[in-house]
């Protein structure tokens, strides 16, 4: 097994993860599932998120606190041991399952988020101002 060089010092990559927000362009593009994108300018306050050739704009914003993502999965069923004596009970060790528990979910934490990006559709002529000034940025 090999050992991280970083694990040696103590050291531990920092990751930021970002909640991408896409709930205000929802009624106004369809979005398909799996579809290509680029998210670019991250760095700066006003990211591009390209999605199937359609652009957005987007501008961070702080939460209060912090977010948490969870994921859920299916858990398996509470089963219990019959025990006691019972006339219905003719075998030891059996286990019944109550036919009107409801499904169980297993809900885990995956990642704490400091920021969101919300996006809106930006017009034609937004695109290239935002182009021309992202590129300025960078030289």
């Amino acid at each position: 097994m090999e050992k991280n060089k970083d694990d040696d010092y103590g050291e531990e990559e920092d990751s930021e993860y970002v909640l991408l927000d896409l709930e205000a362009v929802r009624g106004q593009i369809d979005i398909p599932p799996n579809a290509p994108y680029t998210l670019s300018g991250l760095d700066t306050m006003n990211p591009i998120l390209i999605i199937d050739k359609k652009v957005k704009l987007s501008e961070y914003e702080e939460t209060i606190g912090t977010c948490f993502v969870f994921s859920e999965d299916e858990a398996s069923p509470v089963v219990h041991e019959e025990t006691g004596p019972s006339e219905a009970n003719l075998f030891s060790g059996k286990y019944v399952l109550d036919p009107n528990q409801a499904p169980r979910k297993q809900v885990k934490s995956v990642a704490r988020l400091q920021k969101i990006l919300k996006f809106r559709l930006l017009l034609d002529e937004d695109v290239q101002v935002e182009t021309n000034s992202q590129n300025n940025s960078i030289l």
